[in-house]
Order: C-alpha cells, then structure tokens, then sequence
C-alpha cells in the first residue's frame, strides 16, 4: 500500500487489515501512539491512509477543503507519518527534524523504516503540535 496507490480499503480497520505482515507490528504501533498522545483526533479512513483529526482551509479556487491533522501511511519501503501544524518559527521546526531521529524527515513528512530509527519522545512533542496549531503555512484556515 502506498497513499497514491489506490486500495480497497473503505475504513481504517480495513486499511490496518490489508497492511502486509512484515509492516503490521510497525503500523499497529504506531496507529495507537497516535490515539494515544492525542486522542482528541479521531481516526478515519482518509483516502489510501489513515487521517486523525480534521482541519478545513480554501484551496486555491477558494473552496473549502478538509485535510487530517495527522496521517499515517504505509509505503512499500518504509511507514510515512504526515504532520500538517503550522510552525512559524524556524529554529523550532529544525529542532524537531533533528531530535526526531535517524530517518528522513522534514516537520510535515516523516519517513522511516523501523520504530527503534524514530524518538518517540520528539515525535509525542510534534503531534500535540499539530492538534493545538493545525494547518498548512500558506493556506487560509477556515471553520467548519
């Protein structure tokens, strides 16, 4: 599974089924950290992935959109978290890539293969910032 390859996967407990054995451990994992550092963001099934939370924001046609704060995909090579939070200072953001760990990252795409590669302690720090500062820089935020 990769998030552009489309699957038949139609809720999140289809998608954590149709993951393949040698990345189920990784996902199963890493789909409840998640939930548990921050369970105010409710999992769904967010097109080929797993999506936690939601935020709304105009596209450049100024049509209201909805994305997920957080995601999770499964790739073919490695296990893909997506943190859509609004860093305005830069310094901070390059801290957080740093102290995340042996993986590559930026603060809104983090890559890596085995959990042992990735700090969990910087990547709870991340996520309870994307759900108290979601979106994406640039876009224009918008109610529900």
């Amino acid at each position: 599974m990769n998030m552009f390859a489309k699957n038949e996967a139609k809720s999140v407990e289809e998608y954590l089924l149709r993951v393949p054995a040698e990345s189920k451990k990784d996902v199963d994992f890493i789909h409840n950290f998640i939930q548990k550092v921050v369970p105010n963001l409710k999992p769904y099934f967010a097109t080929n992935m797993i999506g936690y939370g939601m935020f709304y924001y105009l596209d450049s046609k100024k049509q209201k959109r909805d994305w997920p704060i957080i995601a999770l995909a499964n790739q073919k090579n490695y296990l893909s978290i997506y943190v859509c939070t609004v860093v305005e200072n830069k310094d901070e953001a390059e801290k957080y890539k740093k102290e995340l760990g042996k993986l590559s990252k930026g603060i809104g795409c983090i890559r890596f293969k085995k959990i042992e590669d990735i700090n969990l302690e910087t990547l709870e720090i991340v996520l309870k910032l994307a759900e108290k500062k979601p979106g994406v820089i640039g876009a224009t935020l918008v109610d529900k």
